[in-house]
């Protein structure tokens, strides 16, 4: 194996663990429409409920996510989370709420009330949302970082990577960046009405408003995806020449993505059937009133878009974080990857990932299976 098939094997991992963590989003999709489903503290119970049997997943998705990039692309993580630690900060936090909420909301003894932690999840289902969609964003419409590698010989100040002063909260204002995050907002929280349409057990009242939030959200969703695809098949990104780890030139490529979809025929396809899969599953589950397994088709068609779009923005000698201060810094898989040794000996490793999925769909079928009613979420710990 060599370095530049390691390289594009782990990047290939960080696509799937990065399409895995948008399609459970859906927990925090769900969360968002606490209120609007939640009307009253049974409902609310039952919303709770069927969210609260998953939320692990996606945090732990969130934490293999980042030690994922830490351990295959340590010059990106460096770079992201140690520059842009704002950002990051209101990540994390939004997600410790939602595990504190899910802790302690029904807990006897709760001196805050079930209102306040009802709200934190609430936060998490939203701002979480948003603010990983513009941290993904910034794979493809760039940060405000350069890119030192001769400061790691400076002992008193051993710094590779600089950082604007606003250290990551410039990119929650950038209007490119929040279009993908309001887009993953809504895709959540389409998903999130599919999936309790494919988990509980309620009256016909709830499911037509699960249907319609379905379909509410799905549509917002459907507008501002195509706007993001919009934008980036349109933008300028870059050309990047490499020597081994060594970066030769870096040059403006106008339509870059657009290019990498056309010139890798696969990516191409891969995206199509995902957008595919998401409409279908959106239509029949709006649609069809007895049938309530959409979550599988969108979700399904949700991992193969997200991935098709971390290959666009990996490969095809493509920076996958572009530096809008200083072009030549910007991050590619070549340069900022580990060691041909590290790599090797964690891709061993993860010929333990296929057994680890097929446990948590096992494990996820055998919870699922028994539909959840308001009565039994009542009386359940969440």
């Amino acid at each position: 194996m060599t370095l530049e098939y390691l390289q594009n094997y782990w990047w290939l991992l960080i696509s799937v663990l990065g399409g895995l963590l948008v399609f459970l989003l859906f927990v925090q999709g769900g969360q968002s429409m606490i209120y609007s489903l939640g009307r009253t503290p049974g409902r609310r119970d039952l919303v709770v409920g069927a969210m609260g049997s998953k939320w692990e997943l996606t945090f732990t998705t969130l934490v293999t996510f980042g030690g994922a990039l830490f351990a295959s692309f340590p010059l990106f993580y460096s770079t992201s989370f140690g520059g842009a630690y704002w950002l990051w900060i209101l990540i994390l936090f939004s997600f410790v709420v939602q595990a504190v909420s899910y802790e302690y909301r029904r807990k006897k003894g709760n001196v805050y009330g079930s209102k306040t932690y009802d709200a934190f999840l609430f936060i998490n289902g939203v701002f979480g949302c948003l603010l990983l969609g513009v941290a993904v964003a910034m794979f493809f419409f760039g940060a405000e970082f350069t890119v030192n590698r001769g400061n790691i010989l400076q002992g008193t100040d051993p710094v590779i990577s600089q950082w604007t002063s606003t250290h990551g909260l410039e990119a929650i204002f950038n209007w490119r960046n929040l279009v993908l995050g309001v887009a993953v907002v809504f895709l959540a929280r389409m998903q999130g009405a599919l999936y309790l349409l494919n988990r509980v057990k309620a009256d016909e009242s709830f499911t037509n408003a699960l249907r319609q939030k379905a379909l509410i959200n799905g549509g917002i969703f459907v507008v501002f995806f195509l706007a993001f695809l919009a934008i980036l098949l349109s933008f300028t990104g870059y050309d990047v020449v490499s020597e081994g780890t060594r970066t030769v030139s870096v040059s403006p490529a106008p339509y870059k993505y657009w290019h990498n979809f056309t010139a890798n025929w696969w990516e191409l396809v891969t995206l199509l059937i995902g957008v595919v899969l998401v409409l279908y599953g959106l239509y029949r589950g709006c649609f069809s009133k007895n049938f309530r397994s959409a979550i599988w088709f969108t979700g399904i068609g949700t991992f193969l878009a997200v991935v098709a779009l971390f290959w666009a923005a990996g490969y095809g000698d493509t920076a996958f974080y572009p530096s809008l201060i200083n072009p030549d810094d910007s991050l590619t898989i070549r340069n900022a990857s580990s060691s041909e040794f590290t790599l090797t000996a964690m891709s061993y490793v993860s010929i333990l990932i296929p057994f680890v999925l097929a446990y948590i769909f096992y494990v996820w079928r055998k919870m699922d299976a028994p539909k959840l009613t308001e009565a039994e979420a009542e009386h359940g710990e969440y």
